[in-house]
């Protein structure tokens, strides 16, 4: 399959009402191809996505317009325009959230995507229970041990330069990028190697919340201990497994 095709494939597994993750224009998914990325056009449906519902972007050129401080959301609008103009279609709001993603990680694929538990978490008093720590195994080797939770800002350039400096600060005290990104008040980003990954990251997430809320019911969550979640997330065979989800299967 194409790149168009691989990507509106990943959209519509992301868009599947079963996953519970996106619904009508929710969310966006993308992926890189060298210098540039190809995005999902604004409006486009994510479970009735088409190879032709993704916009290229030249990442250089997107990130030039995130490190100009003079720039503006009018500097966006008119960025985007030309985009529409030479390609027929708009980009995502949320492409340029995209755009520091892939220079600050190594993914190849992302998936964002408002799933209905995780965000009742981000919605709550306390969304940071989604980050404060590890509930099992399995969350650690899938979803990172230290995810990362930017506080509400306006989906544009204002939320990209946001996370662009909480990411810098994350690889600073961590040693290495966060592999998922929660958005308080709106969703969440999976970055990976492929769409079978992101989407058993949103997966993983949704089974998270789902435990996060049931354990508030019976009295309150209960962590893992910190040295028993770095023992897992550094064991070599958790390793191999983290390796074997990426490239889209376990043994």
């Amino acid at each position: 399959m194409t790149s168009r095709e691989l990507l509106a494939a990943l959209s519509r597994r992301l868009g599947d009402p079963a996953l519970d993750a996106a619904v009508l224009g929710e969310g966006n998914t993308s992926m890189r191809e060298g210098d540039t990325m190809l995005v999902k056009a604004s409006g486009a449906v994510l479970g009735a996505a088409r190879p032709e519902d993704f916009v290229p972007l030249v990442l250089a050129e997107a990130r030039e317009l995130i490190d100009d401080e003079r720039a503006t959301g009018a500097d966006v609008d008119r960025y985007f325009d030309r985009v529409a103009e030479a390609e027929g279609r708009r980009p995502s709001v949320e492409a340029l959230l995209h755009v520091v993603l892939y220079d600050q990680t190594p993914a190849r694929v992302i998936a964002h995507a408002h799933p209905t538990a995780v965000n009742a978490v981000l919605c709550s008093q306390r969304p940071e229970l989604l980050v404060e720590g590890a509930l099992f195994p399995d969350q650690i080797v899938v979803l990172g041990a230290t995810p990362l939770l930017v506080p509400y800002i306006d989906p544009g350039l204002a939320l990209a330069r946001e996370v662009r400096a909480r990411l810098a600060g994350h690889i600073d005290a961590h040693g290495s990028p966060p592999v998922t990104v929660y958005l308080q008040n709106h969703g969440m980003f999976a970055t990976g190697a492929t769409a079978d990954q992101v989407i058993g990251m949103t997966a993983m997430a949704q089974k998270c919340a789902r435990a996060i809320i049931g354990a508030e019911t019976l009295g309150g969550v209960r962590f893992m201990p910190a040295d028993e979640v770095r023992r897992i997330d550094t064991r070599p065979d958790e390793i191999y497994r983290r390796a074997l989800l990426a490239e889209g299967g376990e043994r």
